[in-house]
């Protein structure tokens, strides 16, 4: 892949994602739609979007009894989407149905940890361990259902690149040496993980709220 990053749409207003993208779609690779976008403007928005000619992952985060992830991945294949998530922890029967029901071109990836959470988080919700050792778990079940591969953050992608040589991993929550960490608590550089074995570099806010998004995109693209 010639440019890994990949922009993350996350916002409601249909009209103002375009013009964003417009003005940054030089410097990136591919275009990131998530929950909020998917939710305002279904599938009518997603065709928007896929005007401009780059490739588009579906981050939806499916997770329900496998048949019914099935039916959701088969109502979405009419939109060629390049990549779609699962949750890995909706085991691995429904990942088998959620690829088994995915387009020819389609590649899915599970989602391991969101990079929101740490592992006082995971403790909370009964998950013992470190959160390096439940997204190694967590991939091991991934690879074993037939998914192409795995969404995980930046700290753990090495590990998982080590253990699954030939996986597709998709990192968010990344930002610039000099970039605040928000609401993620486990960033690394766009280009740390790319060196790292990262396939897919999910960039949002860096871009999207820069005073400058096609300057922002432009130097994240120059350090890669």
């Amino acid at each position: 892949m010639s440019n890994p990053v990949y922009l993350a749409l996350d916002m409601p207003q249909l009209d103002a994602s375009k013009a964003l993208l417009q003005q940054v779609k030089a410097h990136i690779g591919g275009v990131k739609l998530g929950m909020e976008f998917f939710y305002a403007h279904g599938a009518h928005g997603v065709r928007e979007i896929a005007h401009c000619g780059l490739p588009i992952f579906l981050d939806l985060k499916l997770h329900d009894i496998p048949n019914t992830v099935a039916g959701a991945m088969q109502a979405i294949n009419s939109l060629e989407p390049a990549i779609v998530t699962v949750h890995a922890s909706g085991g691995r029967a429904m990942m088998e149905d959620a690829k088994a029901a995915a387009g020819e071109n389609t590649k899915v990836v599970g989602v391991t940890m969101l990079t929101s959470l740490d592992e006082r988080d995971l403790e909370r919700t009964g998950v013992k361990g470190s959160p390096h050792d439940h997204v190694l778990r967590l991939a091991e079940l991934a690879e074993q259902a037939g998914l192409d591969g795995i969404v995980c953050s930046g700290h753990e992608v090495a590990a998982v690149h080590k253990q699954w040589r030939k996986g597709f991993f998709v990192v968010p929550g990344l930002r610039p040496a000099e970039g605040a960490a928000g609401d993620q608590k486990r960033v690394v550089t766009p280009r740390k993980a790319r060196d790292d074995g990262a396939s897919v570099l999910v960039i949002g806010r860096p871009i999207s709220r820069a005073d400058n998004p096609a300057q922002a995109a432009r130097d994240i693209e120059a350090t890669l």
